[in-house]
């Protein structure tokens, strides 16, 4: 099947267009013609090698929807025409437990990345920086009628919206729980919709001044400047959770005193420099430090069904696939409010 998109074709070139073989469908398959796909900074740490093992050319994407194109003669779920959309795995080994219990994401074997992967045929895997994608319908995700003309918002669902969903919906975020949330970004912003829609009392740390109309209209209650010192202690053992969304090298310290006895810090950034904390500052008070990936394919539906009910979308700035270059630096600089989505039609 005739592809074509953008490529990294090294750890430091700019991004340029590259054309490619994908599989054709087989029985079990969808295939989807893109429409969107969005930018996740974690493809920046993957095209620029930061966190090792990169494979070249790298079609990079995993924030992906469009409409089903073809399906395979056994595919239940789908047909021609239909809304789709793809996440951040692509495949899994479906036998272990973690797959049994729908957590494709912790697979044993481990997952199959959409991108810059080798899938179980041995194939390189590429994203959605392209016209087209395979995909078997066991990792394929339908979208709601509803989402209308806000497709473009729905692509960050696929993984800024379940990284923040899975961890409050994990530890049971509600009403009468505080939670903090670090970074406003990509992550960060789609954390703090869902704080507020599950009820939470949220709190939005941010170093910008300039993020705090924006930390109100997305449903703060309060906000904190994290470089004034006297706001932080002010709110020091007062959290239940706080969601770090940061994924450049901080300290860790200043945000576990401010749990509360028992409050869990979960990190769902990923830096790709190693990060320390003191043992004071969760020992006496039984705080935690704890990791969350994705969610698995069952709760990845779950939560676009839930956007689709509560009309919650990702705030995007559209560009033109071939501004991708600058949509990158523009990302580690901080400066998208909130998510950067390639409109793939601009590849033709």
């Amino acid at each position: 099947m005739k592809s074509h998109g953008y490529a990294a074709y090294d750890k430091s070139s700019p991004l340029r267009p590259y054309s490619f073989d994908r599989r054709e469908p087989g029985p079990h398959d969808v295939a989807v013609d893109v429409a969107f796909c969005g930018i996740c900074h974690s493809d920046i740490h993957q095209v620029r090698d930061e966190w090792g093992g990169s494979i070249y050319p790298m079609v990079p994407g995993h924030e992906i929807v469009g409409r089903v194109s073809a399906v395979g003669s056994e595919v239940k779920k789908f047909k021609p025409g239909d809304l789709a959309g793809v996440g951040v795995l692509v495949d899994s080994c479906r036998k272990c437990d973690n797959c049994k219990q729908s957590l494709e994401q912790y697979c044993v074997e481990g997952m199959t990345g959409t991108y810059n992967a080798i899938d179980r045929s041995g194939n390189v895997t590429y994203g959605g920086y392209s016209n087209n994608i395979v995909c078997d319908e066991r990792y394929v995700h339908t979208l709601s009628n509803k989402f209308g003309d806000k497709l473009s918002g729905v692509a960050p669902l696929l993984c800024a919206g379940i990284t923040t969903y899975s961890p409050l919906r994990h530890w049971s975020v509600g009403p009468g729980k505080k939670v903090g949330i670090v970074g406003l970004g990509g992550l960060g912003h789609m954390g703090l919709k869902f704080a507020h829609s599950f009820g939470a009392h949220v709190i939005q740390f941010t170093t910008s001044a300039g993020k705090i109309d924006d930390a109100k209209k997305l449903g703060a209650h309060k906000f904190a400047l994290t470089k004034d010192e006297a706001t932080m202690k002010q709110y020091a053992g007062y959290f239940d959770f706080i969601i770090d969304t940061v994924s450049a090298k901080h300290d860790l310290n200043a945000y576990l005193n401010l749990l509360r006895r028992d409050g869990t810090l979960i990190l769902v950034g990923l830096p790709s420099e190693q990060i320390e904390f003191h043992a004071f500052g969760i020992v006496p008070r039984r705080r935690r430090i704890a990791g969350s990936m994705i969610g698995g394919i069952r709760e990845t539906q779950e939560m676009l069904d839930f956007c689709a009910e509560h009309n919650i979308v990702s705030d995007v700035e559209v560009i033109d696939i071939k501004d991708i270059n600058t949509a990158y630096e523009r990302t580690i600089k901080g400066d998208v409010r909130y998510r950067f989505v390639i409109d793939i039609a601009s590849l033709k």
